[in-house]
């Protein structure tokens, strides 16, 4: 597409306007979203990204337009996956939930000025060296196969090098002070959890660049197009966050999904690199005659994929098993840590979930209601949850005869 200087600068200015709206009308009070209301916004983000994918449809063709909705909906596909990994994160910081909001939004913000980074260092790579798509095409083949790898939750809880270096050098402090990067401990300046889990949340996001960025160089090399789908696969994470909560643990298959996502798109690469090859010891320097995958094709499989991993994950009997399991250890735990949150309200929410989710498995049959008990620690989590909840509703008693 040729796109001019003022519509590049009324795009990021209105991507910008975006990320302030966010930020100073959703986030800056600290509250837990309803799901309606993610529901709703995630639903108006959305929209947004698909207008804007017909504007481009309309005005820069339909090579274009093809070029723009692979590159969204695999960048989303993406970002749900890093959710996950957000998800964690937050749980093994025990960010108070009403604060959530703020980490995930400085997360997106990073995100996008990290990834424009990127953009245009690929694309100037790209454009001076031809070569770069036989590495961003191997890229995208390993990282295809680390994801079909195994991993256990322990590692995905460890701090990442930036974390461990900022405990080490600065002074901490063990607990939140609302929503504050700094406070006073022990009679010093302090950095607060609220800092490091910005850190921890920004150094995740250069890793899932790395990525994200070639995966859809794969797909178009148009600048403008890589900036607009990727900004706007971005846009409205937040509200995706907590739409999803609670699901994401459902999609079992995911990760074979997107693994499979980008070994296509790697391998498109690679045919790419190798008809426009200069390379010397290949073919001598000639481009070599291969078949090209059109963008047609790939927005087929694409959406193919995606289609199928999510379907497949929601029938499964073994993902809502998975799912049940995963949520009443989470919302055991949270009941548990007093810390977690001072709104009475959202503690009985907790409660409220977790009971749902011990019925889920109930009635999930025998078999999976075996695979919960035989998780001792999830099985003293419950105990104790329980035991929490009696003694909490005894103590409201006495204080009402009182």
């Amino acid at each position: 597409m040729d796109v001019s200087p003022l519509v590049w600068t009324l795009t990021i200015a209105g991507i910008v306007l975006l990320l302030l709206f966010d930020y100073f009308f959703h986030v800056r009070k600290a509250h837990v979203p309803e799901l309606r209301e993610a529901a709703i916004w995630s639903s108006v983000y959305v929209g947004i990204a698909l207008l804007f994918g017909v504007g481009v449809l309309v005005l820069g063709g339909g090579a274009a337009g093809s070029e723009y909705f692979s590159g969204y909906i695999t960048e989303k596909a993406l970002s749900v996956d890093n959710l996950f990994v957000f998800l964690i994160i937050m749980t093994s910081f025990r960010v108070p939930r009403e604060d959530q909001q703020k980490v995930l939004l400085f997360g997106i913000t990073f995100s996008l000025a990290a990834r424009t980074g990127f953009i245009f260092l690929g694309a100037a790579l790209i454009n001076s060296f031809a070569w770069v798509f036989y590495i961003f095409g191997l890229i995208l083949l390993i990282t295809a196969g680390n994801m079909l790898k195994p991993e256990s939750s322990e590692s995905r809880h460890d701090e990442n090098i930036a974390v461990r270096v900022a405990r080490r050098l600065f002074h901490t402090s063990p607990d939140y002070d609302g929503d504050k990067l700094f406070t006073i401990h022990d009679g010093k300046r302090a950095l607060t959890p609220m800092l490091l889990v910005m850190v921890a949340i920004g150094g995740t996001d250069l890793l899932f660049a790395l990525d994200s960025i070639p995966a859809i160089f794969g797909l178009t090399q148009d600048v403008y197009i890589v900036f607009t789908a990727t900004a706007f696969s971005l846009l409205g994470l937040r509200q995706l966050y907590f739409l999803l909560d609670g699901l994401l643990d459902r999609l079992i298959y995911l990760s074979y999904g997107l693994a499979i996502i980008l070994a296509f798109i790697g391998v498109k690469l690679v045919l790419h690199a190798l008809h426009e090859n200069n390379v010397p010891f290949i073919n001598g320097g000639e481009h070599v005659p291969v078949f090209e995958i059109s963008t047609g094709l790939s927005l087929t499989v694409i959406i193919g994929v995606i289609v199928v991993t999510v379907v497949a994950s929601l029938w499964s009997k073994a993902g809502r098993a998975q799912t049940a399991i995963s949520n009443a250890r989470r919302h055991a735990t949270d009941y548990l840590d007093l810390g977690y949150t001072a709104d009475h309200s959202e503690r009985i929410r907790v409660y409220a979930a977790l009971c749902e989710e011990e019925t889920t498995i109930k009635n999930l049959g025998e078999k999976y209601r075996q695979k919960a008990r035989d998780e001792e620690e999830l099985m003293d989590l419950l105990h104790r949850a329980h035991a929490e909840h009696d003694e909490s509703v005894r103590r409201a008693a006495r204080d009402g005869t009182a």
